[in-house]
C-alpha cells in the first residue's frame, strides 16, 4: 500500500449523541464562566430536581482523567508547542478521557457536564492557530468516536472583556495569546453555532450570573427531558487474582 493510499485510509465516524445518558457541554473563551454555570446546573439538578449526585458526572478537558492532567500541564504551562503537535496532544487527551470516562457513564445511563469539548479544538486549533478548522473537526471527531453532546451552552463574551475578567496574573499559554486570537477564536465559536443551531444555545455571559443560569436552564430544559434515572452502579474493580 503507498503512502497516499495511507492517506486517505482515516474513517471518520458520522456525528452522533450519545444513544443513553445525557450529554451537555459547555464552551466559550477564556473567563467566560462556564465552570461556574455548570456547578450552578449541577447544583440545581442536586437540590432542585434531587437528581443523585452519583448520576452527574463534572469533567473537563483536557485534564479529566491522570493522563489529562498530564497533557493539561504541557499544553498550558509548559514551554512553546507546535501548533499541530498542540492539536495533537488536545486530540489525544479527547480520545482517551472520551474511551475511559465519559463513555463508560452515560453507557451507565448517566448526566455527564463537559467544561471544553471538541468545539473548543476546533475554534482554538483551528482558527486561532491558523489551521483548517475542518481538518481539526475530522480529527476530534475521529479521537471521540463520533460522539457528540445533546446540548453545547456556548457562553459568549467580547475580547475586550476577558482582561477584566481574569483574576490571576499568573496566566497560561492561551490566555497570553493576545486580543486578536482571541477574537478569532470567539468568531469560530459564533460560526460553529450558527451552523448548528439544535445543538447550540448561545448564552450573553456578560449578564448577571444568576441571569446566565436561569438561560442555561432553559436551554438544557428539553434535552434533561430525555434523561432516564435507571443508574447501574459501576461494575467492582477486580482483584488482579479473580482475574
Amino acid at each position: 500500500m503507498s503512502l497516499l493510499d495511507m492517506s486517505r485510509g482515516l474513517r471518520i465516524p458520522a456525528p452522533h449523541p450519545p444513544k443513553r445518558g445525557v450529554f451537555i457541554s459547555f464552551e466559550g473563551g477564556e473567563a467566560a464562566g462556564k465552570t461556574t454555570q455548570m456547578q450552578m446546573l449541577r447544583d440545581h439538578l442536586v437540590t432542585e430536581r434531587f437528581v443523585a449526585e452519583d448520576l452527574i458526572l463534572t469533567t473537563r478537558e483536557p485534564g479529566g482523567t491522570e493522563l489529562g492532567a498530564s497533557i493539561r500541564e504541557l499544553l498550558l504551562h509548559g514551554e512553546h508547542v507546535d501548533p499541530r503537535a498542540e492539536a495533537l496532544l488536545y486530540a489525544a487527551d479527547r480520545a482517551h478521557h472520551i474511551a475511559t470516562l465519559v463513555r463508560p457513564h452515560l453507557a451507565r445511563g448517566g448526566l455527564v457536564l463537559g467544561d471544553r469539548y471538541l468545539d473548543s479544538s476546533i475554534a482554538y486549533q483551528g482558527a486561532g492557530r491558523s489551521l483548517e478548522p475542518d481538518e481539526i473537526g475530522s480529527l476530534s471527531l475521529w479521537a471521540a468516536d463520533g460522539l457528540l453532546p445533546h446540548r453545547t451552552i456556548l457562553l459568549d463574551v467580547p475580547t475586550d472583556a476577558l482582561d477584566e475578567r481574569r483574576v490571576s496574573a499568573d496566566h497560561d499559554r492561551l490566555e497570553k495569546a493576545g486580543q486578536d486570537f482571541h477574537a478569532t477564536v470567539r468568531q469560530e465559536f459564533l460560526d460553529l453555532a450558527a451552523a448548528d443551531p439544535e445543538r447550540f444555545a448561545v448564552i450573553d455571559g456578560t449578564l448577571p450570573r444568576e441571569q446566565v443560569h436561569a438561560q442555561v436552564l432553559e436551554a438544557v430544559n428539553g434535552v434533561l427531558g430525555i434523561f432516564d434515572p435507571t443508574f447501574e452502579p459501576a461494575p467492582p474493580t477486580k482483584h488482579r487474582d479473580e482475574m
